[in-house]
């Protein structure tokens, strides 16, 4: 038990501080390609179509030579963890942080939570290998150095020891889940010092307002339809052009459509494309002011990017970019109220909607509520998202089946 105590100390560390390097690395990228989101309006039309279109075929170039670099998000550390083995080397995972890295940084909208966890899960196999410890504890492993990376590149430890749990270590719950939890609080405190955690600068703690609660009852239907909108987009309508372009240069033909889609999106809004990450900041604090109309156009675009950003090979997850589009439709939905004269605050709903988009598009309500609990700590935002998770949930899986991990295109 003392080398497990290690083996977890020294995951977690080491996961904080490579999750960190390659998230500051894809900060630097994007200052390179447009000298930071900020600069984007001032850059010309065509490097705003260049950037991303170079960049997406790049990487559908690493691809062609290397299948490992393909990003199948924490379904892929899943696996690894249910056979008991890794299936990518550390030059693979060079490539896929790489890969990952140029997608976000050109403006494609995905998450970093895969690389991270696949980070997380070949430090983790090193370490098992340097301690000579037995084979039948390498799952043990893989999930606690996919906890460290997944709750380091959240920086937030609870959220990313849950989302492991949920999609990759439910197995060791009983038996290990300490191991896991102290090496996802390790790589967090590292991270913490580096990288920006979501926070919300509104909590009422434990205060109920009853009207936040009532409320969220008819968000219900509103944020049902944008994930219908979301699914039946990413599902029907790419799924059909896949299946429509018969030709073996086709994942070179998405790229293309990728990359133009972007730099058109780039051109609209910066705040459609990238992960999402500073969009759900700026809603969840109503740091500015956003009319109707702008929000909807952001929605769709948004919807639009994420589906293109996954059909186009772009290396990266799905977490953080479904919360931007939830963030958006709460937002709009609280701006909504107020317009008709119902008391209210819009970042309440954002952060409600950023949640539960992404519980129920990736099947994780458990992550979603602590999720809200750890963002938030307001039990305003807590109910709601447990209660809008679990009957959105419902609604839609009564004409969807939504594949837990399941998010790339084969």
């Amino acid at each position: 038990m003392g080398k497990l105590i290690y083996a977890a100390i020294i995951i977690g560390v080491l996961s904080g501080i490579f999750v960190t390097l390659y998230s500051v690395f894809t900060e630097f990228l994007t200052v390179i390609f447009y000298g930071g989101i900020e600069n984007i309006p001032n850059l010309p039309w065509w490097y705003l179509y260049l950037v991303p279109t170079l960049s997406i075929l790049t990487v559908n170039f690493l691809i062609t030579k290397n299948e490992s670099v393909k990003e199948y998000g924490v379904s892929e550390i899943a696996k690894a963890v249910e056979e008991n083995k890794l299936f990518f080397t550390f030059k693979d995972l060079i490539l896929k942080i790489f890969a990952s890295s140029i997608s976000i940084a050109s403006g494609f909208a995905i998450g970093n939570e895969g690389p991270s966890a696949a980070i997380g899960a070949m430090i983790a196999q090193k370490t098992h290998e340097f301690l000579k410890i037995p084979k039948n504890f390498l799952k043990l492993f893989l999930s606690m150095g996919a906890s460290g990376g997944i709750a380091a590149i959240f920086v937030s430890p609870i959220t990313g020891i849950m989302f492991a749990i949920e999609n990759i270590a439910y197995e060791f719950i009983k038996n290990y889940i300490g191991y896991i939890i102290l090496s996802g609080v390790i790589a967090f405190s590292i991270a913490y010092h580096f990288l920006e955690p979501l926070i919300f600068n509104y909590s009422m703690g434990k205060f109920i307002e009853y009207r936040y609660i009532f409320a969220s009852l008819f968000f219900i239907p509103v944020i049902t339809f944008f994930i219908y909108f979301y699914l039946g987009l990413k599902d029907k309508v790419l799924n059909f052009l896949n299946k429509t372009i018969k030709t073996s240069h086709k994942n070179w033909i998405f790229a293309i459509i990728g990359g133009g889609s972007i730099g058109t999106i780039l051109l609209i809004s910066p705040y459609a494309a990238f992960s999402g990450h500073e969009i759900v900041k700026t809603l969840i604090n109503g740091n500015f002011h956003m009319p109707l109309y702008f929000i909807f156009i952001i929605i769709v675009l948004r919807i639009i990017a994420t589906s293109v950003s996954i059909y186009a090979n772009a290396v990266g997850g799905v977490f953080i970019a479904l919360m931007s589009i939830g963030a958006l439709v709460g937002y709009g939905y609280g701006e909504l109220l107020m317009g008709l004269g119902i008391k209210t605050e819009p970042f309440y709903f954002a952060a409600i909607g950023a949640a539960a988009f992404m519980g129920v598009n990736m099947k994780l309500p458990l992550t979603a509520i602590v999720l809200a609990l750890e963002v938030t700590y307001d039990y305003n935002v807590i109910i709601p998202t447990g209660i809008t998770t679990i009957i959105t949930s419902y609604l839609v899986s009564i004409n969807f089946k939504i594949k837990k991990l399941k998010f790339q295109r084969s």
